[in-house]
């Protein structure tokens, strides 16, 4: 799934250029490079695909030349994940009844995609034997209040596959040490697998208006008129999460525990915390940075340009050709704000 703007990577991440499409981290790869690049070590490139805006549609065929074209698809609007995975699963039934599908995020950190190869194996031997929803769930580190949990039953139904209890989405600071003091949470990744006959029937069930208008034009999918029935079924889904429209109120999800070295690299503060430091433990991506009495700081700059930093305790500093940030690395999430004001004052020119 690529087609977020990725508004909490602002100024880095524009409408135009989001977040996916950047090498946030400074690694020589841009973030879908390296997602597809986890895939593609034991998923065929032909059995990849890439859902995304029909505005990154050229971005995509850029960044990945080795994906086949066809396998790029352009979603007509922004309808939230549900519509996105019912329009691959859609698609994939069309072609095969019997396929098993992962959804992941195009824009998320994996540091050990060993592990990850391993739990997505067994998370799609267990989908191909029972009808089941899976979700990979990571074992939590520390109560961060900006993730999904997963409760989940402390039996096994099979080999470290378990039945989930409840999702809770994003709780407090007391909620969330709660959680990680029971041993009886996870994270939520938002990586989801399953086979495709098994997911539109939940959709059925649960989002039946957006089943009706998908199943009315499943004929055309894999033909010439798939973009038009998408420009008919879009504006008739309604902007839903999978999480929320499905598997929170499915009875058979069931979550792997996992320890892939995971990050939803969701903003800047995150970025700092996967990224190497110096002593001060400053952050610098890609920039040409000195800096004097200057601790945590998570710094992005361009590398044609010095920048030079005295005194500043965590902040974000991020410098484009065209915009300055300087944010408290607390009020990040104050960001998404700071974007609607600059879009309220100034247009779309900065966005």
């Amino acid at each position: 799934m690529a087609g977020g703007i990725g508004s909490r990577f602002w100024p880095a991440s524009r409408t135009n250029y989001p977040k996916q499409f950047l090498d946030i981290l400074n690694s020589g790869k841009t973030l879908i490079q390296a997602t597809y690049d986890r895939f593609a070590a034991f998923v065929p490139a032909e059995n990849i695909y890439v859902v995304t805006s029909n505005e990154y549609i050229n971005i995509v065929k850029k960044q990945l030349p080795q994906l086949p074209l066809q396998n790029i698809l352009g979603e007509p609007s922004r309808k939230n994940t549900a519509p996105c995975i019912a329009y691959i699963s859609y698609k994939l039934h069309q072609l095969n009844p019997q396929a098993s599908l992962i959804i992941a995020p195009s824009d998320h950190l994996i540091l050990d995609p060993v592990a990850f190869n391993k739990v997505c194996l067994e998370a799609l031997g267990f989908v191909r034997e029972h009808n089941a929803l899976i979700t990979l769930g990571i074992k939590p580190t520390y109560p961060n209040t900006g993730y999904g949990y997963i409760q989940y039953e402390q039996q096994t139904v099979s080999d470290n596959v378990y039945k989930v209890k409840t999702f809770t989405e994003k709780p407090d600071l007391d909620q969330a040490k709660m959680f990680i003091a029971t041993g009886e949470f996870l994270w939520n990744a938002g990586i989801f697998v399953w086979q495709v006959k098994n997911v539109i029937p939940a959709f059925a069930k649960y989002l039946p208006e957006m089943f009706d208008v998908f199943e009315a034009e499943k004929s055309h999918f894999n033909t010439v008129e798939e973009s038009q029935a998408l420009q008919r079924i879009y504006p008739l889904c309604t902007n839903i999460s999978i999480d929320f429209g499905i598997m929170e109120k499915a009875d058979n999800v069931y979550v792997i525990p996992s320890s892939f070295g995971w990050s939803d690299l969701g903003s800047w503060n995150s970025a700092w915390e996967n990224l190497e430091k110096d002593y001060m433990h400053n952050a610098s991506a890609g920039g040409n940075v000195i800096v004097f009495d200057t601790q945590r700081c998570m710094i992005q700059t361009p590398s044609d340009k010095l920048v030079v930093l005295q005194g500043m305790e965590d902040y974000i500093v991020v410098d484009t050709n065209d915009v300055l940030l300087i944010c408290k690395r607390e009020k990040e999430q104050d960001i998404k704000e700071y974007v609607a004001e600059i879009k309220r004052n100034k247009g779309d020119k900065y966005l």
